[in-house]
C-alpha cells in the first residue's frame, strides 16, 4: 500500500449519533461539571463522608476527558472530516 493513501475509517450509527447531540453542547459544561464534582467532594469530605466524597472526587477527570472529546468531535468533525473546511 503507498504510504501516502489514507484509509477511511467512519464512525458506528451510535457514535454518529451521540456525537451530533454532544457536539451540541457547550465546551464549558464540562469544566464546571468538573469543578462542581471537586467542589462536591470537598463539601462531602468536610461532612466527614469520605468513602462518598471520595467518589464524587473521582468524577472530575471524567467530565474533563468528557470535554476534551466534545471539544475534538467539534473542531475536526465525525470521522476526522470537518466539514466547515
Amino acid at each position: 500500500m503507498p504510504t501516502n493513501t489514507k484509509v477511511q475509517h467512519k464512525e458506528g450509527p451510535v457514535a454518529t449519533i451521540i456525537e451530533e447531540q454532544t457536539a451540541k453542547l457547550p465546551s464549558d459544561l464540562f469544566l464546571w461539571a468538573a469543578l462542581g464534582s471537586m467542589a462536591a467532594s470537598l463539601t462531602l469530605k468536610l461532612m466527614g463522608q469520605n468513602t462518598t466524597a471520595n467518589f464524587v472526587g473521582q468524577w472530575a477527570p471524567s467530565f474533563l476527558i468528557l470535554g476534551l472529546y466534545n471539544k475534538l468531535v467539534k473542531l475536526e468533525g465525525h470521522d476526522g472530516v470537518n466539514p466547515n473546511r
